[in-house]
């Protein structure tokens, strides 16, 4: 029993620590060339797990790579050895000397390393198999105008794989434009292969800006063998311009914006009912697709208008953003005359000559007729009103006629007196026979009242169209129902809603039109219409009885 503790004891004294007892960092090159990416190893002797070393500091002097992870475990003559490294590629954008910091895993520090950047020489990347170029489209710009930063990436062995970081810049937003394209281009009797990405600059504040250079880094295919490679690209300057104080509105910097409309049809006269299209096109040089404005239709009394979903997009054109906003207006003329739609106009900062400039649609007159097979209305109650005026007022026009006429004056001759006499008798007789067939005329009254009350106009064909849900074909039924119901030729669905005066019936057919003009989603409820104009015909019928039965 002693012998067995003796051994355990042995054992137990004979076992290592498995303790971490030391931490270093170290890079694969010093000195290291500007632009060029080295490895830093931080390893410590043990294995660690949930803890890693804090590489934030790094950031201040250098562009810093993603963080690999590995262990190892090592026996050597029954002893073990463990190891946790934790692998940083590093690179610097300038030449100096630089201090990498201490780092702190599981209670160890490391000691800092002292760094040489040399300088890389201009004709490096010349000769070089891989490089980059940046640039702008404009190294002074407005706030919230937009900019274009280029990145091109130069290849001249086969990539096998690589990362190119993302450009940044201070109090603006950077965005990819589309995705990279590929081109071939000759440098000096060689050839490239060129990756090209576009990014939208977004300033939103003033002042001098520095745009890092992208740094890029991969592995390329030699000879049967494989090279990590490294680029680095040039930073740029920027010069962010204020909002002038003296500007008025909402802020649109621009080279050029221009405003476009197109008619269909394109004639300035139109009959009633026929509908018209306006597309209005507004174009703007320098600016994302968010800030251009909306463009608004005015109303205009006597013309319904329906607006239509407004599109917006913009794309990069010779190193410029070219944003467009496309809106569609379907107008329904609803009675004749001559209207005139009213001019637009959109200011807008000019940033070529630094003045406010005003794009604008010149306004435009378009003249609404009849139908081509029916009277005007303007005419037809000309005469109405003419021949109502005659009937009201007829002292006036025998007064008239009398200051026209001369007064004569004569003895009666003895035969008119006669030809009077005999005129009084025949009235009386006549008044005798009208007493006595008053019955028979009475009966003659009621059958001409019975014959104008007609049965209810037929509603079959708006009930089919209902049926397969074609509202083209119902709204033209409705329209010769209106005109067989209020006796119109011109805007009979107004005067048939008139007629009628239900709030209902006016919303529905107000939707029904919306469908048909404007590309409106929403379906109108055919059927409710139908059964709004059954009961109107009902209720007339109801009322034509009531008086019938008071002849009688």
């Amino acid at each position: 029993m002693v012998m067995r503790l003796f051994c355990c004891l042995l054992l137990l004294s004979a076992m290592p620590t498995w303790a971490a007892t030391k931490l270093e960092a170290s890079v694969d090159k010093n000195p290291v060339l500007a632009g060029e990416f080295f490895m830093l190893n931080i390893t410590v002797d043990d294995t660690v797990k949930g803890q890693q070393p804090d590489t934030s500091a790094l950031l201040k002097d250098f562009v810093v790579g993603p963080t690999s992870l590995s262990s190892r475990t090592n026996i050597i003559n029954g002893s073990i050895n463990k190891q946790t490294t934790w692998s940083v590629k590093l690179m610097t954008r300038a030449e100096g000397e630089y201090t990498i910091p201490p780092f702190s895993v599981a209670g160890l520090t490391s000691q800092p390393i002292n760094l040489k950047v040399a300088k890389r020489s201009a004709d490096a990347d010349k000769n070089n198999d891989i490089f980059l170029k940046t640039e702008l489209s404009s190294n002074s710009i407005f706030v919230q105008e937009a900019g274009v930063y280029t990145i091109k990436l130069y290849l001249a062995k086969e990539l096998l794989d690589g990362s190119l970081s993302t450009p940044n810049m201070e109090d603006a937003q950077l965005t990819q434009l589309g995705k990279q394209t590929e081109s071939y281009e000759l440098v000096d009797g060689k050839r490239y292969l060129v990756l090209t990405r576009e990014y939208l600059i977004q300033p939103q504040k003033s002042g001098l800006y520095t745009i890092a250079g992208p740094a890029f880094q991969g592995r390329v295919q030699q000879n049967y063998r494989q090279l990590e490679v490294s680029a680095l690209g040039d930073d740029q300057q920027i010069e962010i311009k204020p909002i002038p104080s003296n500007y008025k509105g909402a802020w649109l910097p621009s080279e050029l914006v221009n405003l476009d409309e197109q008619w269909q049809p394109e004639e300035n006269t139109v009959e009633v009912g026929t509908p018209i299209t306006r597309t209005i096109t507004l174009t703007a040089l320098g600016v994302t697709k968010e800030q251009l404005p909306e463009i608004t239709m005015p109303t205009i009394d006597g013309i319904r208008s329906y607006p239509d979903e407004k599109e917006n997009n913009n794309a990069v054109r010779d190193g410029r953003v070219v944003s467009q906003q496309t809106a569609s207006y379907a107008l329904l003329p609803q009675k004749p005359g001559t209207y005139t739609l009213p001019e637009i106009k959109l200011p807008w900062y000019n940033t070529k000559i630094n003045r406010i400039s005003y794009a604008t649609l010149p306004k435009r007159t378009i003249t609404v007729t009849s139908n081509a097979n029916t009277p005007s209305p303007d005419v037809t109650t000309a005469i109405a009103s003419n021949e109502q005026s005659s009937k009201i007022n007829p002292s006036s026009n025998l007064a008239q006629q009398s200051t026209l006429e001369p007064v004569i004056q004569s003895v009666t001759p003895l035969w008119l007196i006669i030809v009077a006499v005999l005129g009084y008798i025949l009235w009386i007789i006549t008044a005798i026979l009208f007493w006595l067939n008053r019955s028979t005329n009475n009966e003659l009254k009621i059958d001409s009242l019975k014959s104008n009350n007609k049965a209810p106009l037929s509603l079959n064909r708006l009930k089919n169209a209902a049926k397969v849900n074609n509202s083209s074909a119902f709204y033209s039924e409705l329209n010769n129902v209106a005109r067989e119901l209020t006796g119109k030729n011109v805007a009979a669905i107004d005067a048939l809603t008139n007629l009628i005066n239900n709030s209902e019936l006016t919303a529905l057919i107000n939707q029904l039109q919306a469908t048909l003009y404007a590309n409106n989603s929403t379906k109108s409820d055919l059927n409710a219409i139908i059964k709004i104009i059954e009961q109107y015909q009902a209720q007339s019928n109801t009322s034509q009885q009531a008086v019938l039965k008071d002849l009688y």
